[in-house]
């Protein structure tokens, strides 16, 4: 592929998560989240191209995360929000973004009937922005690639859903995510905008914070905490380990046809309560007769979607497909909190009063200053 400026745009919840602006010998590529496993994977391929690591540094968010590649030449960090315009077009005014993947955003479906107008502000507005921002651009560029979710589809019993399948939010966080796409979809229906819209299922592995369902588990077992499964419904998930998702993102930049929507996902599928017995054996190491008792069932929060299955036909045309097995990416993943049982535990630190990171004071002036560098 040619030397490319790509900008990433990630929030560090499900593992992908911050806001990059990848600058080749040329010029740059930007992406929004799906995060430190894929700057750190371009950063080692791709010595040519330049990441520029725009990130709000959420609760969600760890610096730490990119410690790999944080002295690399070709890697920036600054810190900043998605949904500060002056700062977005800044970026786009000065550097010629060839790409951009937008996978910023708040994930966390609980939180979001708790503060639907935050996840509203930062996936729907920061989506406005950088949307506005990157069509605006003296230097147009060549993919905008937005990462969506499964749940737009709504939950599903026995329908397997493709990309013509009708969306259905059932939750505040979804909701935002479909609205999200309306307004990436808007660009290429009015401007030809050359956008691609990613659907994809639970990405796992190493680095997810401990508000998603296997970190959470996990730390639970760690500090000797039974799993708390939520009611007693059949709740299954379709789990892709990241290293998958990123190879499919990657094959969408070069591949991926313009106005089309991909779904993103595997076959795999694993009830709630099978995963939590599943991970007992492997941090606890305790026989099948003992395993109900780190099980613990708490009250259920309301609409919760049973499973979200889906098919990606159009993505398997194309060339990907799952490399990475359930048995050997949960092996990997579980190994990597059990070498780094304190990675989450200091996160608080870099947060501003209320829990909220706190932003520099002029992050214009810190991003110009950086790209004279």
């Amino acid at each position: 592929m040619a030397c490319l400026n790509i900008l990433f745009l990630f929030l560090l919840d499900d593992v992908f998560h911050f806001l990059w602006l990848l600058r080749g010998s040329s010029s740059p590529l930007l992406s929004f989240p799906s995060g430190s496993h894929l700057v750190c994977s371009l950063v080692d391929k791709h010595p040519d191209w330049r990441i520029l690591n725009l990130d709000n540094l959420d609760y969600c968010c760890s610096s730490r995360s990119l410690e790999s590649v944080e002295d690399r030449e070709n890697y920036t960090f600054i810190r900043g929000d998605v949904c500060n315009s002056r700062l977005v077009n800044h970026i786009f005014n000065t550097e010629p973004v060839d790409a951009i993947f937008h996978l910023a955003a708040k994930t966390h479906v609980e939180s979001s009937f708790q503060s639907p107008s935050s996840f509203h502000h930062v996936n729907v507005d920061g989506t406005k922005v950088l949307l506005g921002a990157a069509y605006r651009a003296r230097h147009q560029p060549r993919r905008f690639i937005y990462v969506s979710t499964d749940e737009v589809y709504g939950a599903s019993t026995d329908q397997v859903f493709d990309e013509s399948s009708p969306m259905r939010p059932s939750n505040p966080y979804s909701a935002t995510k479909a609205a999200a796409e309306f307004l990436v979809t808007s660009y290429w229906d009015k401007f030809k905008f050359p956008v691609i819209i990613t659907r994809s299922n639970n990405i796992y592995g190493p680095r997810q914070y401990t508000e998603k369902v296997i970190p959470r588990f996990l730390s639970l077992l760690q500090m000797d905490k039974k799993c708390t499964i939520q009611g007693t419904l059949p709740i299954s998930r379709h789990f892709l380990f990241v290293d998958d998702a990123i190879k499919a993102f990657l094959l969408l930049l070069e591949k991926g046809t313009v106005g089309e929507i991909y779904n993103v996902g595997t076959t795999c599928e694993i009830p709630i309560v099978q995963l939590a017995r599943e991970l007992v054996k492997m941090v606890k190491n305790v026989p099948d007769s003992e395993v109900t008792d780190w099980l613990e069932f708490v009250p259920d929060r309301p609409l919760v979607d049973l499973r979200y299955p889906i098919r990606c036909e159009k993505l398997l045309q194309l060339g990907w497909k799952a490399q990475v097995s359930w048995a050997e990416g949960i092996r990997r993943t579980v190994k990597w909190y059990q070498d780094n049982p304190d990675f989450w535990s200091d996160t608080s630190k870099d947060q501003g009063p209320g829990g909220e990171r706190e932003e520099t004071a002029d992050p214009v002036r810190s991003v110009h200053h950086l790209m004279e560098q």
